[in-house]
């Protein structure tokens, strides 16, 4: 490899390829983690961590709740990397399985809320919530600058809205729904059905009010509720939002879990986020894609309302098949037994002298003054010690939720803990006997729901696992080829890194448990930080973002803070180069930031006479400059230190983009050489799988400076759980950026074994070969396509990009034909025309051996071979092998073949693909038509159906 790209040693190809100003010039120090650790003494270790957590039965709430997830999905789907190491379905024909799961997500949520257009997840309920209201706010054109938001809605929503609202210069108004005015500054309003102290409201009246003054309702509810609630959009809100959490996702410490957002069609284009659709393909059959999805570009940048990169995609396809397994009788079933378990706590808690705080309805959850002579905190005491968890609502009331999971000897331990050490005068079993579930009168649920097919075939764990598998044949992971997307980074999720997030000492913990019981997690956070911090060189680190796109939202935020309190507030001028990723924009946007663009040069580096021009220009506004490192060409830029010294003489701070960090690891480091803060990607960089479509996290280094403006919460107090080296963490905080205090917590031992497991030396080694294969591919394709940029020694960095935009005008062929002929090789397509257009960018990672390096190597050179065939006039134009890619297994065994090559070029195109074949189930797809007609639920299962099966069902009925 060293010979091919013409270096005698990997250590002359890193002085070649990285700046030596940045180089770090010493290993990393992790403290007893730096020399790595075997797989087994890694599991033992962060065995010994967890164990520190202390698992009570919750019955806190608050939109969070234990669930059971069923066995068949738990193993085939949430522990198998056939799920979880796919790739955002950007190229549908290998991506059918995971789009059909996300389609019938949409279908769920929009029979729930009664809705006809839901989106694919987004990050949670909280994030959700502050989506619609950017959405009502934007459709106001922001002329109604006032948002209200209910007291009863879940706090952590609230804070995360008052987050966003801050951004857009939104003021956010709480106070009671029953009594608050419309005026005409109102734009929308939120409410919580149920509320968050359980109560069901009819917001009818209230809904008729806010439109009558030209305003919208926003609606965060429960999708278990819905079976016994009449669906939002009944009773007059124009939005819906949640999470699907308890429909078989783990608590987790909070994440990651799949919120939603629901709406009418007519809002379409302000939704954020993914929506799936069908479309046809080159056959005229039915298939599923991403829909508008343009929009997942950024295309507007600085017009942006949302930065949304990022969906949970595997955490909405668990409860997707959640809701199948179950079918609407089971989850009503499941429903009943949530309320019959509240009003069993309900009953029993007015026996041992409890009141209840109000007589309205509630569905899982009750409200409670504790008995007379007891305090809210001898309550709370007594239930830690009979291992149940209640939540403080105020200081003379506790609610209770109840749950999948609520057991009989559950509501034992509440009423010993309620007793106080008397006896309990009565049995739960006389109370259930007595019990009768709450009904909510005009809003008790007479729509159906879940009728579609597709929620009453599943139901035997053997048609569940067909189910299952069926669909992940469908789909392009690692589990068959590399996937080299630039930018992407989809390497190796190693299965020891995976097995303890399904382990219940962190699985099932609360994300507003007491902190005395998550100490396990404590010294997790902790640890991670550390070992984050010593990477990228800066002293404080947030682990609550739970994007990338979020990490860069909060990472603008913190310096706006900063900068405020140091009384400079007006400075909000951020310079974004031209080749940056539209998040960045759009996070700048968000942010209230005015967005300069500055030039590139003709090797895709940042212009730096452009730079210095429009920094001084900006200089007394200039808040920051947004960098990705190395470039987004893929180039390691020389002038990196002067672009950070530049922006700090202009009064400005620099922000990192750390989407290329893989890099970076242990060679160089952002907070080392000037960057002020840094967005990390632990979906790419850090071994977190993408899942489809997310999860992901996207925590945020900062500089000393910056410490105490990391994001902070409402609920729990962050300070005490961080490192010595993270002391004053969010102490001045702007507010949240996630409901949950960590975010994704249960995914961060994925990262953490990573790090612990390859040590110093590990990480650096891996950093090293992920710019070695990129070099060894480009040195092996520069003969057949044109590399565009290079540093200054003709090398990359560790990704690079192909030129194709001349195979245009001598063969007729695109970026987008190259894509789909790969799927006949087995590969999922490279990064398309980004960053620029009419090129693809390969990124291979060190996870990959260098013989499946050769073998994508093999592919693009037999097609650039193929594409020759066109050149020449051997092969026309208009049909030919790229052109009519991908090829299925049906349309190769037609009968009649009418193109100019052979079936065996089509789908053998060389000869290892006749013992190992992936075939793609769907030829490709007319995006042009899927947009034009919006379809985002699941169609009729006939329409999806083969012609002959249609033919032999008729006949099999004798019509």
């Amino acid at each position: 490899m060293l010979a091919t790209i013409g270096v005698d040693s990997v250590e002359e190809l890193m002085d070649k390829t990285v700046p030596k100003a940045i180089r770090l010039g010493r290993e990393l120090e992790f403290g007893v983690y730096s020399p790595g650790l075997s797989e087994s003494d890694a599991l033992t270790e962060l065995e010994r961590i967890a164990s520190q957590n202390v698992v009570n039965r919750s019955f806190i709430g608050m939109g969070y709740y234990d669930t059971k997830t069923p066995a068949v999905i738990l193993r085939n789907v949430l522990e198998n990397p056939g799920w979880y190491t796919q790739y955002t379905p950007y190229q549908p024909e290998v991506a059918q399985g995971r789009l059909e799961c996300l389609m019938t997500f949409q279908t769920m949520v929009m029979d729930m809320t009664g809705f006809e257009l839901c989106n694919a997840s987004l990050l949670d309920e909280a994030t959700a919530a502050a989506e619609a209201m950017t959405m009502i706010h934007s459709e106001g054109k922001s002329k109604r600058p006032i948002f209200f938001v209910d007291e009863k809605v879940h706090p952590q929503t609230l804070a995360v809205v008052e987050t966003r609202a801050a951004g857009f210069g939104i003021s956010v108004v709480t106070g009671d729904y029953s009594t608050f005015e419309f005026t005409p500054e109102v734009s929308g309003a939120l409410v919580q059905y149920p509320a968050t102290d359980g109560t069901v409201t009819d917001y009818a009246a209230f809904a008729e009010r806010a439109h009558l003054a030209g305003a919208k309702v926003a609606c965060a509810t429960d999708l278990l509720a819905l079976t016994k609630l009449q669906p939002p959009q009944s009773w007059g809100a124009d939005i819906a939002v949640g999470t699907s959490q308890r429909l078989g996702v783990p608590l987790g410490y909070g994440g990651p879990h799949a919120g939603f957002l629901a709406t009418d069609q007519r809002l379409s284009r302000k939704m954020p986020g993914r929506i799936i659709g069908v479309s046809i393909d080159s056959q005229g059959k039915p298939a599923y894609r991403m829909a508008m999805q343009t929009r997942e570009q950024h295309i507007r940048r600085d017009k942006a309302t949302s930065n949304i990169c990022t969906a949970q995609a595997l955490l909405a396809n668990v409860s997707a098949l959640y809701a199948m397994y179950h079918g609407p009788e089971g989850l009503t079933a499941i429903a009943e037994h949530c309320q019959t378990s509240a009003t069993v706590l309900k009953d029993g808690l007015t026996q041992l002298g409890c009141t209840m705080a109000s007589d309205a309805p509630f569905f899982d959850t009750v409200a409670v003054k504790p008995p007379a002579g007891c305090t809210v905190d001898q309550i709370l005491q007594s239930g830690y010690e009979h291992g149940v968890n209640f939540r403080r609502l105020d200081d003379a009331t506790l609610t209770l939720s109840c749950d999948e999971t609520t057991s009989a000897s559950d509501l034992e331990a509440v009423f010993a803990a309620f007793a106080m050490g008397k006896p309990v005068p009565f049995s739960v079993a006389d109370l259930v006997a007595g019990a009768q579930r709450p009904t909510y009168g005009g809003l008790d649920r007479t729509a159906l729901f879940l009728t579609h097919p597709m929620f009453n075939t599943h139901r035997s764990e053997h048609q569940m696992l067909r189910y299952i598998f069926k669909l992940a044949q469908k789909d392009i992971s690692l589990v068959h080829c590399m996937i080299p997307l630039g930018s992407c980074t989809m390497k190796l999720n190693a299965t020891a890194e995976m097995m303890p997030i399904t382990w219940p000492q962190l699985n099932r913990v609360h994300p507003f448990a007491p902190l005395d019981q998550a100490k396990g997690y404590a010294e997790l956070i902790a640890s991670l930080e550390t070992i984050l911090c010593e990477i990228t060189g800066f002293p404080g680190m947030s682990l609550q973002p739970n994007s990338g796109a979020s990490g860069e939202y909060a990472g603008l935020r913190a310096i706006r803070a900063y900068q405020a309190a140091s009384g400079e507030g007006d400075r909000n001028v951020c310079l974004i180069p031209v080749s940056a990723h539209g998040t960045n924009p759009a996070s700048a946007a968000m942010c209230g930031m005015k967005i300069v663009a500055v030039a590139c040069d003709d090797q895709g580096n940042i212009d730096m006479a452009d730079l210095k021009s429009k920094a001084e220009k900006h200089a007394s506004k200039l808040s920051a400059l947004m960098v990705t490192y190395p470039s987004t060409h893929g180039v390691f830029e020389e002038t990196i230190v002067d672009i950070c010294e530049l922006v700090h003489a202009n009064g400005g701070q620099v922000y990192m983009d750390g989407a290329n960090m893989n890099a970076q690891v242990g060679l160089c480091g952002p907070g080392y050489f000037g960057a002020d803060v840094c967005h990390l990607n632990l979906h790419k960089t850090f071994c977190i799988p993408h899942g489809g479509g997310g999860p992901g996290v996207g925590p945020i280094g900062v500089a000393e400076h910056l410490k105490p403006y990391l994001p902070n919460h409402t609920v729990i107090d962050m300070s005490s759980v961080h490192g010595e080296t993270n002391a004053g963490h969010g102490l001045s905080g702007f507010g949240a950026v996630a409901a949950a205090p960590w975010g994704s917590a249960s995914i961060l031992p994925i990262s953490w074994m990573y790090c612990v497991m390859m040590g110093a030396v590990g990480l650096r080694n891996a950093t090293q070969i992920a710019i070695l294969n990129a070099n060894y591919m480009a040195a092996r394709l520069s003969g057949h396509y044109k590399v565009l940029y290079t540093g200054t020694s003709g090398l990359c960095a560790h990704e690079f990009i192909l030129d194709l935009r001349d195979f245009k005008a001598s063969a007729g062929v695109t970026e987008a034909d190259i894509a789909k002929r790969l799927a006949d090789y087995n590969f999922h397509a490279p990064t398309m025309s980004w960053p620029v257009a009419g090129t693809i960018m390969v990124e291979p990672t060190e996870s990959e051996d260098k013989a499946e390096l050769d073998r994508f190597c093999d592919a693009l050179i037999c097609i650039r071979k193929e594409i020759a065939e066109i050149e020449s006039g051997k092969m026309p134009k208009d049909d030919n092998v790229l052109k009519n890619a991908p090829h299925t297994a049906q349309y190769v065994t037609m009968d009649e073949w009418p193109h100019p090559y052979s079936r065996a070029q089509a789908v053998y195109p060389m000869p290892s693909l006749k013992r190992t074949k992936f075939w793609p189930t769907t030829s490709r797809l007319n995006d042009t038509y899927g947009d034009r007609n919006l379809v985002c639920s699941c169609p009729p299962i006939e329409s999806l159906m083969e012609e002959e099966e249609l033919q032999e069902s008729a006949a099999a009925l004798g019509h």
